[in-house]
């Protein structure tokens, strides 16, 4: 029997609600990021018809293809989030499209999105990209020069320093609790509010550890295309 996408959204809202619970934490305090990548705009409108509010996106072309197709449909309805990579002359499609950009990892993008953002008269979204294993084929910048970073970019105005967000390497679960309570030690550090980590194989160990927002692709949507 097939699974909707409205069950499959439930069932990892449940699951986020019981992680919550176990860390005496209100699950109300956990923002659930669909992330969709490869996905059409038909799967995405599926599962914000049944409630989510918050979408990501893993490339700004494929996003954006996405958003315009869905329009005044879901306006206002929903955060769109950019949670891969971002290459500078990217910038200005990202900052039109997108309310958040997650992976700001060097100071060059940072001021390369605020000055797109201010010819929008808008103020970007954005969070912290941190490399927490030093892995060589991630994005992100090194844990201790995180807070560098951030201070930075809070000193450009039309920027809104949001949070980090990482995604840590593949481990075992105390690893990866590790790896989940480092960042969530930087962003304490740092004075952000948003912690963006987990995903599908891990969101309720890092809802665990504090996580504010999960990432979560193949649990709501199937395996990538």
């Amino acid at each position: 029997m097939t699974v909707s996408v409205a069950d499959k959204l439930a069932s990892v809202r449940e699951r986020i609600a019981a992680a919550a619970e176990r860390a005496g934490r209100d699950p109300a305090s956990i923002r659930l990021i669909g992330a969709a990548k490869t996905k059409s705009a038909d799967e995405v409108r599926q599962a914000i018809e049944a409630g989510l509010t918050d979408v990501g996106e893993n490339y700004v072309q494929e996003g954006l293809a996405v958003i315009e197709a869905l329009g005044a449909e879901v306006a206002g309805r929903v955060t769109w989030h950019l949670i891969g990579h971002l290459q500078r002359n990217k910038a200005a499609r990202a900052v039109a499209g997108f309310d958040v950009v997650q992976t700001v990892d060097r100071l060059a993008l940072a001021e390369t999105l605020a000055r797109h953002a201010e010819k929008e008269g808008k103020t970007l979204g954005v969070m912290v990209e941190v490399n927490l294993g030093g892995e060589a084929s991630k994005s992100g910048v090194a844990p201790q020069e995180t807070p560098a970073l951030v201070e930075s970019a809070r000193a450009l105005p039309a920027l809104r320093v949001e949070g980090v967000m990482s995604i840590p390497p593949r481990a075992g679960e105390s690893d990866t609790r590790r790896h989940f309570s480092r960042l969530r030690e930087l962003a304490k550090q740092c004075q952000v509010r948003e912690l963006s980590m987990g995903m599908t194989d891990d969101f309720e160990i890092a809802v665990e550890e504090g996580a504010t927002m999960v990432r979560v692709g193949r649990a709501i949507f199937g395996a990538r295309k």
